[in-house]
């Protein structure tokens, strides 16, 4: 099989190979078919994913590394969630659906994937990190609550604005932008009030 056979196999043909041994793609003995939640299939967008799995594809191949199918079944489960996730949650959602993958195998995909721009990291003021999938995807920005820590996404075309006028005032081709703001949600503030005002 040549490379760009390959790169067209879909994570289900790479675990079936893994499951009988073919082809090399099994480094941690991946033994389930991918199959996200009906829930998570909704929002999965297929024409995304395969232009998506092609760029990853390039990526292991400019570094030389194993296309292997726990990869591409961590990446489609990424690409089949909303919102944001941390490893574990990533982690424990593969495993409920019979996925064989290692928690070494999620971080060290997570990082290539974040390395290739597919995937974007924060931190959101706490020491757990949050991933999101973000290939194709319309750049936003967070608020953070302080106290319950839910993030909320927001898009203000403004903020491209500024960003577009920094960059031309100071010289410099702006590839990205974060913005988090940090706050407490009306949930919060409706309990701290009735705690400290109690009926």
């Amino acid at each position: 099989m040549n490379k760009s056979q390959a790169a067209t196999r879909s994570p289900a043909d790479l675990a079936e190979e893994a499951e009988q041994g073919v082809g090399g793609s099994s480094e941690t003995g991946y033994a389930a078919k991918h199959t996200p939640s009906a829930a998570s299939q909704a929002t999965l967008n297929t024409d995304k994913l395969e232009e998506v799995k092609k760029l990853f594809t390039a990526h292991l191949e400019n570094k030389g590394l194993r296309k292997t199918g726990e990869r591409y079944a961590i990446l489609e489960e990424i690409y089949a969630r909303s919102g944001h996730f941390d490893v574990e949650e990533l982690y424990a959602g593969m495993k409920e659906r019979g996925l064989q993958v290692s928690r070494a195998t999620v971080y060290n995909t997570l990082d290539l994937l974040v390395e290739q721009g597919l995937v974007s990291k924060h931190q959101f003021g706490r020491n757990l990190a949050q991933y999101e999938k973000s290939y194709g995807y319309r750049q936003h920005d967070h608020v953070i609550c302080t106290e319950c820590h839910k993030v909320v996404e927001f898009c203000d075309p403004r903020i491209h604005g500024i960003q577009t006028m920094v960059g031309d005032l100071l010289n410099f081709h702006i590839l990205h932008h974060s913005l988090n703001l940090y706050g407490i949600c009306g949930d919060c503030r409706a309990q701290a009030a009735a705690r400290s005002n109690p009926a």
